[in-house]
């Protein structure tokens, strides 16, 4: 990851009920690339993915590529930004296919059913990558719940944004669509996005990532690739676990074994 800095956070601080939240974070990374964001619950990842997108208030500076986020309208941010939520919930019984539409809105398609050439490639790609392709026409209220968070990170990949910022993506995935998500997630970053993951899965971090955040209450307390954000030391003093390492296919395996 040897690219100039595209997303830069400088001392980020976030007060949520009087309480700060974040305390003087600042991270920078590449155009391309796959970041886990892990810690301990109660971290402040799910805040930090927010403020990165402008989705809160938060005192400190974001910018990307050289422009700052708080300076961007609400569409042009939504087209830099496609963000994942954690466990997203939907109302409405809507096609399949018009919820993966949806992410196409920040480039001006208001109507699912009239997508222009463009669009309707971006959304078949995003439906096929995700392996909804034979669910476009179910409601989305009738689908499980893996279906559904296959269907919502569809929607999050049909923007085609050059950040996509996913919280817990593979929660309710499961073994098989986990590591189908993570792959495509990676393919993204290789190819063209900046994609921030937060996983409580250590084994999936070392694994997919090419840079790991470690926040523990509040802040960034490492950063790096895997084998140095998550050495021994840093897996003790801050998740209290020590953990089994080998690897598989040339691929790190960590495995959080006894609690410290």
């Amino acid at each position: 990851m040897n690219e100039a800095a595209y997303l830069t956070a400088e001392h980020l601080r976030v007060r949520l009920g009087g309480r700060v939240v974040l305390d003087d974070v600042s991270l920078s990374l590449p155009h391309r690339g796959f970041a886990a964001l892990v810690g301990p619950n109660g971290a402040g990842k799910t805040t930090l993915l927010r403020a990165l997108a402008g989705l809160l208030p938060a005192e400190g500076l974001v910018r990307i590529g050289d422009e700052t986020v708080a300076s961007l309208a609400i569409r042009e941010r939504a087209r830099r930004f496609a963000y994942l939520p954690q466990g997203p919930v939907v109302h409405w019984p809507l096609p399949v296919r018009d919820i993966v539409a949806l992410g196409r809105y920040p480039h001006g398609a208001i109507d699912p059913s009239r997508l222009s050439p463009a669009d309707a490639d971006a959304v078949a790609r995003a439906m096929q990558g995700t392996d909804i392709a034979d669910l476009a026409d179910r409601p989305v209220t009738e689908l499980s719940g893996g279906e559904r968070c296959r269907t919502m990170l569809a929607r999050v990949l049909a923007v085609e944004a050059p950040v996509i910022l996913a919280d817990e993506p593979t929660a309710s995935l499961d073994p098989h669509h986990q590591i189908e998500a993570l792959h495509l997630l990676r393919r993204a970053a290789q190819a063209s996005a900046l994609v921030i993951v937060v996983t409580h899965d250590l084994g999936f971090a070392a694994r997919f990532a090419d840079t790991v955040l470690v926040l523990d209450r509040g802040r960034l307390v490492a950063t790096g690739p895997p084998s140095s954000a998550l050495a021994a030391a840093v897996l003790a003093e801050v998740f209290r676990v020590d953990a089994f390492r080998a690897e598989r296919d040339g691929e790190p395996v960590i495995v959080p074994w006894s609690a410290r």
